[in-house]
């Protein structure tokens, strides 16, 4: 009995797709990418906005990136992902072609199709990579789920709430 064997794709597929087309790599599969809705980008770029100030007022090293962002997250370029946002803080993670390693902070903003690989798929995949922290905003929901991997702590907000960046001693996001 001959069984079919799924292709495994590498992240010379994803550089080879048409310009334009966004994927995801996770695994040896694409996980092709809708576009956003404007709901989605206006809280994308609010919190860009919101992170970059506080970043850019305490003269920080650390760099907020926005999607479209690569970001591999092993050296063996299975996982090839491009959150909506990520901040990373050990610069020789970055260069031209994205980040190389687990950024320090990652929000993903939840949308009716990325529901699954928000909550499930990424969530262990930035967890195993080395992710400290990971913010997924789910506006349908009206909530905010914070995974705090350094103390393995999840804690829940709804958009009434501020919300403490766990990477920083002092930084709230106030969703209200």
């Amino acid at each position: 009995m001959h069984l079919h064997q799924e292709k495994l794709y590498t992240i010379e597929d994803i550089y080879a797709l048409p310009e334009g087309t966004r994927a995801e790599l996770i695994d040896g599969k694409i996980y092709y990418m809708a576009p956003s809705n404007r709901k989605h980008q206006r809280i994308v770029l609010a919190l860009c906005r919101i992170i970059a100030d506080y970043i850019d007022s305490k003269h920080g090293d650390c760099e907020v990136n926005v999607v479209p962002f690569s970001v591999h997250l092993d050296e063996k370029s299975t996982i090839y992902v491009e959150p909506d946002l990520s901040v990373v803080c050990d610069k020789h993670k970055l260069n031209d072609k994205g980040c190389f390693g687990a950024p320090d902070w990652i929000i993903e903003v939840v949308s009716t199709d990325s529901r699954r690989m928000d909550y499930f798929t990424k969530l262990f995949k930035y967890r195993t990579a080395g992710v400290r922290e990971y913010w997924i905003v789910d506006a349908d929901m009206n909530r905010i789920s914070v995974y705090d991997f350094d103390t393995e702590d999840v804690t829940e907000y709804s958009f009434n709430d501020s919300v403490k960046a766990g990477i920083y001693d002092d930084f709230f996001i106030n969703f209200n």
